[in-house]
């Protein structure tokens, strides 16, 4: 990996290097970029040149594939001036949902439809207060898939009676609030049911990444007999830096909502992630269930 990010910053800063139109990345690049310019882009004439290259040769910088953390939002900004672009989407349906080109670029967050996509979000009840709306993505537009192959059933069970489509067995929930759509997680992992909350994993990741001792985290509900699930953050932390879960909590008090904090806590000395970036949290919790 150390290589890897050594060649893309090559890449992006060499004298050779071309004008980029467009440079995509998931979350996890952004990270280990973050952390190599910090390890070794120290002196502050390099860092001010770093800045100046990115800024004149490369056009937009996008994220996706994952939620973004804010603190990688943030550094990413002050190391380079490009404020990431997140977009939303799926292989069934291509990209869907963006933060403006030129705007407030909230991660976690689409705010409005591409072209050629309408969205809808399917709401199970109605509450009284409900600020916005919560429920199931559907998606329609030329840019979503027409059936899966040789599978007739799961093709009718993926689209409404009007031709919309459900976003799936991992099914995505937003909250939708002045015209823009909050990516809460994926039904079947992201969504931690406890105690009668229901609790987005990717929110409390987000706050976790604040933390000055952690540089990567993945939260997953771990199966618990008196609260249903119980909210566990599977933890990567900076080298020579030691994490209790008592001292996790003790932080967490005053930057988390009392139920969103973690009762459990894993430590890993690397998170495990597939080729596209991606922690597989269904094997987290099968682990945990174990």
């Amino acid at each position: 990996m150390l290589i890897f990010v050594f060649q893309v910053w090559e890449q992006l800063i060499g004298s050779k290097s071309p004008m980029v139109n467009v440079f995509m990345a998931v979350p996890t690049i952004y990270s280990k970029l973050i952390e190599y310019y910090d390890q070794h882009f120290t002196q502050p004439r390099v860092q001010d040149f770093i800045r100046a290259v990115c800024k004149e040769r490369i056009r937009l910088m996008v994220s996706g594939s994952a939620a973004l953390p804010q603190p990688v939002l943030k550094r990413w900004a002050e190391i380079t001036g490009h404020v990431l672009l997140e977009r939303y989407g799926m292989t069934e349906i291509s990209m869907a949902l963006s933060n403006l080109l030129k705007g407030p670029h909230v991660p976690g967050t689409g705010v409005l439809p591409l072209p050629g996509v309408t969205v809808w979000i399917a709401v199970p009840e109605v509450k009284a207060g409900l600020e916005g709306k919560e429920g199931e993505l559907l998606v329609r537009g030329s840019s979503v898939f027409q059936k899966y192959w040789n599978k007739p059933q799961e093709t009718a069970d993926t689209f409404t009676e009007d031709g919309c489509f459900k976003t799936g067995t991992d099914t995505l929930l937003f909250i939708s609030t002045y015209g823009m759509y909050w990516i809460m997680g994926r039904t079947s992992v992201d969504i931690i049911k406890s105690g009668g909350y229901k609790i987005s994993a990717l929110d409390v990741e987000r706050h976790l990444l604040a933390h000055p001792d952690i540089t990567d985290v993945a939260v997953i509900g771990a199966p618990d007999p008196t609260w249903g699930q119980k909210v566990t953050a599977v933890v990567q932390l900076k080298k020579g830096k030691t994490l209790t879960l008592s001292q996790l909590k003790a932080w967490a008090r005053e930057h988390m909502a009392p139920y969103t904090i973690p009762t459990g806590l894993i430590l890993v000395e690397e998170m495990p992630r597939n080729q596209m970036g991606k922690v597989n949290k269904k094997d987290l919790i099968q682990d945990q269930s174990s």
